[in-house]
């Protein structure tokens, strides 16, 4: 669904305004208006706290400082915006500051050149971000204030303000919506402080129009519940029935994207819970998923991920069956080479390995492994994790022997170069693994002349 606020104009503005009165406002004027009728409940004073905390006096750098001052002697106001401001309130350092202005780029641009400031990735500027890089340490994404005005589910157009409240509401959630100034000064237009201080996560304003701006909202909502909110299961109903509408629209929403948030949700609290949630929903089918998922085998997984932190895709794999699935997910989500081998090592290698000597299976398949060691170990490691393996420690400190022939060496004893060097080496490999890699060179070069003649034999045979 493609929003147009502009074709809303004038049937909009013609209930509030006489002809005469709606011809004479401009085109920005009549989009301010129409955002102003649309605004849900806010604060008259929206300053409703002011900070003073380590965590606050922690972030201002001298190249902050030296970031303020320009802004300042040219006129324009400056404030850090979203997910730094939340974090503050609840006592936490942020990691990343995001800076709102009422200046546009141009006029950020013309101070920063006049300053002699480098600025860094311009490709932000149609969207109202440019990026001054300060004393050359540190960059600042700084954004104009802007108002959305044609939104098609995944990109917006979008027009500069001057009005703090306007931006504030094109935001997703009223936790994320907030506003503070240099002086500390806590801005909330909707309501997301006092959200925050009960856990609550909602929308600013009605949910599906927030969603419909952006798909991906459906699945931030779900990652910044498992980060705030104190019960797992506690949704507001109008909030998860906007969600279930709209889960078609993730089609449109790049697989990047979607991998992005989806990691987060499943590093966050609740996991298992959230993604019951997700599977009730059938926003499961959108993302990737497969349309039947084990959630015995997911809330299971999850609880074991508590006590042993495991990479994301594999928590993922607890609701994929088989490599098909894999392909599937990776063809959907664009995975890294690492995630999208490792995903398909634990559908193949999770089931639990029958052997008196528990880690055997587990070194053979290290030094089999004809991919980087390090990662098949981290692999491996994944794996056990996955089951809850009581020898996970005891794998990690496991050295990987060196296995002592080489390509020179079977090269100096007559074996030929290719192929087939290669298979008389994976046969000498499996001869070591079998004695727990305590046969020497020796004791393996005795063995070469048997192995040459079997693989000899077999490949005349064929």
């Amino acid at each position: 669904m493609i929003f147009n606020f502009s074709k809303l104009l004038i049937k909009t503005c013609c209930t509030r305004y006489s002809t005469v009165q709606l011809q004479n406002l401009t085109k920005s004027e009549r989009i301010k208006e129409l955002y102003k009728m649309a605004l849900p409940k806010s604060r008259q004073d929206p300053v409703v706290l002011k900070l003073d905390t380590e965590e606050f006096k922690s972030i201002f750098t001298e190249e902050l400082k030296s970031l303020v001052s320009i802004f300042k002697n040219n006129g324009f106001e400056i404030r850090i915006v979203g997910g730094a401001v939340r974090d503050l309130l609840m006592g936490k350092t942020p990691k990343d500051l995001d800076f709102a202005t009422t200046a546009t780029p141009s006029e950020m641009k013309e101070m920063f050149e006049k300053e002699n400031v480098r600025m860094i990735n311009m490709n932000g500027e149609k969207h109202g971000t440019i990026t001054p890089r300060i004393n050359n340490k540190e960059n600042f994404e700084v954004t104009t204030l802007r108002i959305d005005v044609v939104t098609n589910g995944r990109h917006a157009e979008v027009q500069f303000t001057t009005d703090w409240m306007l931006d504030s509401l094109r935001r997703d959630l009223t936790i994320n919506s907030m506003f503070l100034g240099i002086d500390g000064s806590v801005y909330d237009y909707f309501f997301g402080y006092d959200d925050l201080k009960i856990k609550r996560v909602a929308f600013v304003g009605d949910a599906t129009t927030r969603i419909q701006e952006d798909y991906l909202r459906i699945l931030r909502y779900f990652r910044f519940y498992g980060k705030i909110a104190e019960y797992p299961n506690k949704h507001e109903e109008d909030t998860l029935k906007a969600i279930c509408k709209n889960i078609s629209g993730l089609e449109r929403i790049s697989g990047e994207r979607i991998w992005t948030e989806l990691k987060k949700i499943l590093e966050g609290k609740f996991a298992g819970e959230l993604f019951n949630t997700i599977i009730d929903c059938k926003l499961h089918t959108y993302i990737g998923l497969p349309e039947v998922c084990n959630t015995n085998e997911l809330s299971l997984v999850w609880k074991q991920s508590q006590q042993h932190k495991m990479n994301a895709i594999t928590l993922l794999c607890s609701v994929l069956t088989t490599q098909d699935d894999v392909v599937a997910l990776n063809n959907r989500l664009k995975l890294s080479a690492f995630e999208r081998e490792l995903a398909l090592f634990i559908v193949t290698h999770r089931e639990p390995k029958l052997d008196p000597k528990p880690l055997k299976p587990y070194q053979q398949l290290l030094v089999k492994s004809k991919s980087r060691q390090s990662d098949t170990k981290q692999w491996i490691l994944e794996v056990l994790k996955y089951n809850n393996s009581p020898h996970l420690e005891e794998f990690a400190n496991w050295e990987a022997p060196k296995f002592p022939i080489n390509g020179v060496l079977l090269k100096d004893k007559g074996v030929e170069s290719g192929k087939f060097m290669g298979l008389v080496m994976d046969k000498l490999k499996q001869y070591w693994a079998a004695n727990n890699f305590i046969m020497d060179i020796d004791f393996l070069l005795k063995e070469l002349p048997n192995v040459v003649e079997q693989l000899s034999l077999k490949r005349k045979n064929k």
